[in-house]
């Protein structure tokens, strides 16, 4: 298929955005979830988990046998429609249930899970992802392949869903889970926490963070229809003071991102931060988890502030429906450092713009950054190639017809998921008027092809 066809719109095949070849062995296109109602119970000192997955789904063909993703968890105990199936099997990633009757086409179901085990990352080609302990606590990342390590699911970007996740540990321990807090109890030595994420959620977004912590307000941001977006961070107390000074531009992030790329998608933000250094942050639907390295003054800790919080509107909101379009998170979350950078006055997005090509330029031109393959999904030119086509395309269509092209993408998406021939067509739509504007011929170079285009004037 040549770059210029690749680039527009697909006829959808009967499984749509799966099987995916990114990721071989996770996710089914043969049914779809609704909703899980997640239960964890987590002994901290043992590292032991003890869970309960209850899955609603509707399934989009005959169903003889439906496949969960789980990793290094065992599942005693299944049921489907309330009834014991009629075999089930685990092998490597893979939970293969078989009903006790057929499913039919276009039929709701349920499927409840009993889990337990004792969890921890998977270890593969893009080193380790999912359940991992801390020093003093646990966090979950999951992208691409990681929450299968604590919750059996259906595990593709496309494969959205809403959630409620109860999660019980040691007393002390805080546990924060994306979208709202809905419930808080203490039983003896034990606390849980109840969270719904009313927004549907790609299962790699879903996670959980367990440590010593408080919860910082660090602003409120008005909004005309709706409860105002409130900006938080949940920090170890000995990390009060550095958060309160590394994180104080959080609000004025969240408000210029509101302002170029639409409303804030969700009801509120928090930034979490752990007691250990990480090597990188990590989104996830309403949070980003930073190290307390991440929480300096310096360009790069705001640099990766802002990138991780422009993954609310692009990443969470709005999904890659296929892994192979993942430069529309990263490519746009890149470009926002440099919207930051520019709005801050630490440099224009142009100078910005000008260094990363100036970097790429230097390295190998043996990427296709609109279709990578799995093995430099998360390769730095997916970023700033990415960010770079964006600039591109702003240079081509003017400041009023970018943003809001950036804006309609992301409101027409709104909590679902998209494709690159998805944002063509609405640069297509909105640029019309632009003298000379084509979109695919101008991002075919900086996606499709391996040659780095000229810098954009």
């Amino acid at each position: 298929m040549s770059p210029i066809k690749h680039i527009l719109p697909r006829k959808k095949s009967k499984n749509g955005a799966l099987p995916d070849p990114y990721t071989p062995g996770h996710g089914s296109a043969a049914y779809r979830v609704r909703h899980y109602d997640l239960e964890v119970d987590l002994r901290l000192a043992s590292n032991r988990l003890a869970g309960r997955a209850l899955i609603r789904a509707t399934a989009k063909d005959r169903l003889e046998t439906v496949t969960l993703s789980l990793t290094g968890l065992r599942a005693p105990k299944i049921q489907v429609n309330g009834a014991r199936p009629a075999k089930t099997a685990q092998r490597g990633d893979e939970l293969r249930i078989t009903p006790a009757a057929p499913i039919a086409k276009g039929s709701d179901f349920t499927v409840e899970v009993r889990y337990e085990g004792n969890p921890g990352p998977v270890d593969g080609q893009w080193g380790e992802v999912g359940f991992e302990e801390l020093t003093d606590g646990v966090l979950v990342a999951g992208q691409p392949v990681g929450a299968p390590t604590w919750f059996p699911c259906n595990d593709h970007p496309s494969q959205k869903a809403t959630f409620r996740i109860t999660a019980t540990a040691d007393a002390g321990y805080r546990i924060i889970s994306n979208g709202l807090l809905v419930g808080h109890r203490r039983k003896s030595s034990r606390e849980t926490w109840v969270y719904e994420v009313h927004e549907p959620m790609a299962p790699y977004l879903a996670t959980l963070l367990v440590g010593r912590c408080e919860m910082l307000e660090l602003g409120r941001i008005p909004r005309r229809s709706s409860p105002a977006v409130g900006v938080y961070a949940a920090v170890p107390s000995a990390l009060r003071q550095e958060a309160l000074t590394g994180l104080r531009d959080q609000r004025a992030m969240v408000e210029l991102f509101s302002e170029l790329f639409g409303p804030y998608p969700f009801r509120d933000y928090t930034v979490v931060v752990t007691e250990d250094e990480l090597e990188i942050p990590l989104e996830a639907q309403t949070l980003s988890i930073v190290g307390r390295n991440h929480i300096t003054r310096s360009w790069e800790s705001q640099r990766l502030l802002a990138h991780e919080l422009a993954h609310q509107w692009f990443g969470n909101s709005v999904t890659a429906r296929r892994w192979e379009d993942i430069w529309l998170h990263e490519g746009f979350a890149c470009y926002a450092e440099w919207l930051w950078s520019e709005h801050a006055g630490q440099g224009s997005a142009t100078s910005r713009a000008a260094a990363a090509w100036k970097l790429v330029a230097s390295q190998k031109e043996d990427i296709v950054v609109g279709a990578p393959g799995p093995d430099l999904m998360f390769d730095d030119r997916v970023y700033k190639r990415g960010a770079l086509a964006l600039h591109a395309v702003r240079r081509a269509m003017g400041e009023d017809r970018f943003f809001r092209s950036l804006r309609a993408f992301g409101e027409e998406n709104r909590h679902a998921n998209a494709s690159t021939a998805d944002f063509v067509e609405i640069l297509g739509r909105v640029g019309a008027g632009a003298q000379g504007f084509a979109p695919e011929k101008l991002l075919r170079p900086w996606l499709f092809e391996r040659k780095l285009p000229a810098f954009p004037s």
